[in-house]
């Protein structure tokens, strides 16, 4: 691994820097363990990381990142809302939460026949995978064979697939696993000290039992979080030492900045406040940090993106980002949409991915 991870300033053959090419900044053993993957990461060992100056960082996050992947592609993934609002947690984001007052309207399960049109339009503009979200608690066990068909659906049509219903019993994903389901979303939100400042109606436990039922089904996982809710730095490094502390580390790690919706608590808190918009050079740190701790796991920029300055994307994408969510809306939030992400990738020379994602490769 370590020939893979040559720095610079590497005697040729040894991971021992050459006299003074590093600089005073150089931790000795780095290159035996940046890269390499591991869940015994230390909490101090995380907020060094994000101590680091800002273009060390993206030099480390850049270098573990093309161990693993391509540099020059990035994952094209569709996200479609198949039941909207109503929702009965209260999660303080979130514009679907019945407890709130967006003004959103709630709707019913999607047919099937809808769901696969939307999904055969993703497939033409170049998506790999579908991701498909409903506004659940949890599923009801009637909606299951109606939620496997969707899957065995989109999965007919050469597309990668992903739901994300909220918490799951061990029984509902074994059937999701047995439609064939690639992925199952389910987020940690924050840092394990933060989260009950952002819902109180289910527990961080609830969420890891979740995770564990599905890795449990055989499904592979998509999990991460939601930056700028007014947590601090230090939620932050809690939020990343979740992640990687987690027995098999997400195939898929999404990174979302908040978007503040008026009505939803963290909304009416944040809005139109320079609280409201975490700073891009600490968002890019939050990419790298996942990136070093997570090395083979896709980093999906995920909501916020589309208020976000080309520049702050590019960071991201050399930070180690190589997942976005293509498209004109994310659930109920807008997006960048598919030519503004065209634009996008043909000025910095990107491409979207076609191949296997590397932990699923490693996998089997």
């Amino acid at each position: 691994m370590t020939d893979t991870l040559r720095h610079p300033g590497l005697v040729p053959g040894s991971t021992e820097p050459q006299a003074g090419a590093l600089g005073e900044g150089w931790m000795p053993g780095r290159a035996r363990h940046e890269g390499e993957v591991r869940t015994d990461w230390t909490r101090d060992e995380v907020r060094a990381l994000f101590d680091l100056p800002f273009t060390e960082l993206l030099f480390r996050a850049a270098t573990v990142h093309r161990a693993h992947h391509a540099p020059d592609e990035v994952q094209l993934c569709t996200l479609l809302s198949i039941k909207t609002g109503g929702c009965p947690e209260d999660c303080g984001y979130c514009s679907q939460s019945a407890h709130h007052g967006t003004g959103l309207k709630a709707t019913k399960l999607m047919d099937v026949r809808s769901v696969l049109q939307a999904a055969a339009q993703a497939k033409d503009a170049g998506s790999q995978r579908f991701c498909m979200g409903a506004a659940w608690r949890s599923p009801k066990d009637r909606d299951i064979p109606k939620i496997a068909e969707m899957i065995r659906g989109v999965k007919a049509m050469g597309l990668e697939t992903c739901m994300t219903l909220g918490m799951l019993d061990a029984d509902q994903a074994r059937a999701l696993g047995e439609a064939g389901l690639d992925y199952y979303n389910h987020n940690l939100d924050s840092s394990p000290e933060y989260y009950d400042r952002v819902t109180s109606t289910r527990t961080y436990q609830d969420r890891l039992d979740t995770l564990a039922h599905v890795r449990d089904a055989g499904v592979s996982v998509c999990c991460g979080g939601i930056v700028g809710m007014g947590e601090t730095r230090e939620d932050r490094v809690g939020f990343v030492h979740a992640l990687a502390t987690l027995p098999r580390h997400p195939e898929s790690v999404t990174v979302n900045a908040l978007v503040p919706i008026r009505g939803t608590p963290l909304g009416d808190m944040l809005a139109d406040t320079p609280m409201g918009k975490l700073d891009d050079i600490e968002f890019v740190r939050v990419v790298a940090a996942a990136r070093i701790a997570c090395p083979m796991s896709m980093v999906r920029l995920s909501a916020g993106r589309e208020s976000m300055s080309e520049a702050t994307q590019a960071l991201a994408f050399l930070a180690g980002a190589n997942s976005i969510f293509t498209g004109d809306k994310l659930l109920t939030t807008g997006n960048a949409g598919d030519s503004a992400d065209a634009a996008l990738f043909a000025k910095l020379g990107l491409k979207a991915l076609e191949g296997e994602e590397p932990m699923r490769v490693a996998a089997e």
